[in-house]
């Protein structure tokens, strides 16, 4: 194993490591979210919780639909963090994932309006 090979497989591995930590410790928005996404229950797609894409990890993924799923809480209104949030979003879409983003505040007082923007985001084809 070369050294760059060595350093790749320790940052993956850490990415799983906070993912898994992260899905112990979910949000409020996150856990009434995940109820409802959970076992298929959302157009038949397969979500997973705290999913590691890359070195990054995102709140939700459909790899079926490539389609990642974010809840942005009130800290991600600040620019520096929404410029942060873009750039890693750019990246991540690279690989050909699209986003739905959402607010915390949506999902604990609008969560309908949540699940018909994720269902239409489920069924929208996605891009080659």
């Amino acid at each position: 194993m070369s050294k760059g090979e060595f350093w790749k497989h320790h940052r993956i591995k850490a990415v799983r490591e906070i993912a898994r930590k992260l899905r112990h410790r979910p949000t409020e928005s996150e856990q009434i979210l995940w109820e409802v996404l959970r076992n298929r229950k959302l157009a038949g797609a397969k979500f997973l919780r705290q999913h590691p894409v890359g070195s990054s990890i995102v709140d939700f993924y459909c790899h079926e639909k490539l389609l990642a799923v974010e809840i942005d809480g009130p800290v991600h209104r600040q620019v520096e963090v929404t410029k942060r949030d873009q750039a890693r979003q750019e990246l991540i879409e690279m690989y050909g994932i699209r986003f739905y983003r959402c607010s915390n505040q949506e999902v604990e007082e609008d969560l309908e309006g949540v699940l018909k923007g994720i269902q239409q985001a489920v069924e929208e084809q996605a891009s080659p």
